[in-house]
């Protein structure tokens, strides 16, 4: 097969996350090393950028410009969330067609893939060669096919060590903390409110995921359980929570307000964090009660982006140029965890990641249902890379002269 001339156009899609712009760069500057690419393009905003023809040249941003962004959190082209249609799709491939583009890269989630599905279809009944890759993307790490995805790792980071610092808070001053992570279906962020526990009493106490239903009773009794044994509870939960008929937990605060895309309005306003904790606060007789909301912030927090996270991103931006440009492939870049731990790439087809998510398996979940297991520990760790130190003070304790307490 003789050499595909043309050009490259990237774009990014879904949620922002801490090292999107890691794989848009590895994919960039990729695809300028080869001869047959004669520009490389970013479409902004996404898909509604390539449909409005919104591109910006990035075969002339510099080298060391590129880096820069690659080392910055979010979307550097910007992002959107429209859903893909055949028929947006097929207007996405009509305009790759009319500026000779022949190599697609779409950096994002399960629609993301579908959208690379549907555009490459669309270039193979029009007899139109258009290499389409998709390049793995999400915090919720929930594409299949794929162990982990890049955004997962620096979110995780985010969250375990969020919780750290709310632990050291909460052992400071005991009470009940209460904090919503993202998760409508998966329950991978919040499981990794465990992962930078050090001491045998150390919070996160309770975790609460969608893969299980939620019991408001058995939820009250595993808080005073823990309030009892420790003198305090720390409780993270899913904003996706639901109960034994699928019922968003929320909607019994919010009455099933509905978002821009139609789906229940979950932690965006912190209703759930406020339920949760009404309930605690009514159904015992602890008083010092306190919910948080993490909203947006686990997404491209600034200066907590794990060095592991970092580096697959920017792999499977670069895989995706070589997999197009040398190997004249379609499909989704995919991570595959071989030793403890390394990883290698490969390419899934597009239909095995498109439109379907995936949640966390049972063996990442004890039986009681509100903490994870030393499986998902084991798996998600490496993820996250270095944890800043935390300690306790080492002394005696001083014998009681007068107080007998």
């Amino acid at each position: 097969m003789g050499l595909l001339e043309g050009k490259v156009l990237v774009a990014q899609g879904g949620g922002p996350t801490a090292v999107i712009n890691q794989s848009m760069v590895g994919a960039v500057l990729e695809s300028r090393k080869f001869p047959q690419v004669t520009r490389v393009y970013g479409a902004v905003h996404g898909l509604r950028g390539v449909i409005n023809e919104d591109f910006l040249d990035l075969t002339e941003a510099t080298t060391h410009n590129l880096e820069a962004v690659a080392e910055t959190p979010s979307s550097g082209l910007c992002s959107t969330r429209d859903k893909p249609t055949v028929e947006y799709c097929r207007e996405v491939f009509k305009v790759c067609q009319a500026h000779d583009v022949r190599y697609f890269f779409y950096i994002g989630g399960n629609d993301s893939a579908d959208t690379c599905r549907i555009v490459n279809e669309e270039a193979d009944k029009s007899g139109y060669e258009l290499r389409v890759i998709h390049i793995p993307k999400t915090i919720d790490n929930d594409l299949k096919v794929t162990d982990h995805c890049p955004g997962y790792g620096s979110a995780a980071k985010f969250v375990a060590q969020a919780f750290a610092g709310a632990n050291l808070d909460n052992r400071a001053l005991p009470g009940v903390y209460i904090a919503i992570v993202m998760g409508r279906h998966a329950g991978f962020l919040t499981a990794a409110a465990a992962l930078a526990k050090k001491y045998p009493d150390d919070g996160p106490h309770l975790i609460y995921v969608p893969e299980r239903p939620f019991k408001k009773e058995q939820f009250l009794k595993d808080v005073k359980e823990t309030h009892a044994k420790y003198g305090r509870c720390i409780v993270a939960a899913s904003e996706g929570i639901v109960d034994a008929k699928g019922r968003a937990i929320v909607e019994q605060f919010t009455g099933g307000e509905k978002d821009s895309h139609g789906n229940v309005q979950l932690s965006g306003t912190g209703a759930l964090g406020d339920l949760l904790s009404s309930w605690v606060k009514n159904g015992t007789d602890i008083k010092r009660v306190r919910a948080d909301t993490f909203g947006y912030l686990q997404r491209s927090f600034l200066g907590c982006v794990s060095e592991v996270d970092q580096f697959e991103a920017r792999e499977v931006g670069e895989k995706a140029a070589q997999f197009a440009l040398w190997h004249h492939k379609d499909g989704s870049v995919a991570i595959r965890r071989i030793g403890d731990y390394a990883v290698e790439y490969f390419l899934a087809a597009l239909k095995d990641v498109a439109r379907e998510s995936t949640c966390m398996p049972a063996k990442f979940l004890n039986k009681e249902g509100n903490f994870v297991t030393d499986a998902f520990i084991k798996y998600a760790r490496p993820l996250i890379g270095n944890l800043p130190i935390m300690e306790r003070i080492a002394a005696p304790k001083v014998r009681k002269l007068l107080s007998k307490k």
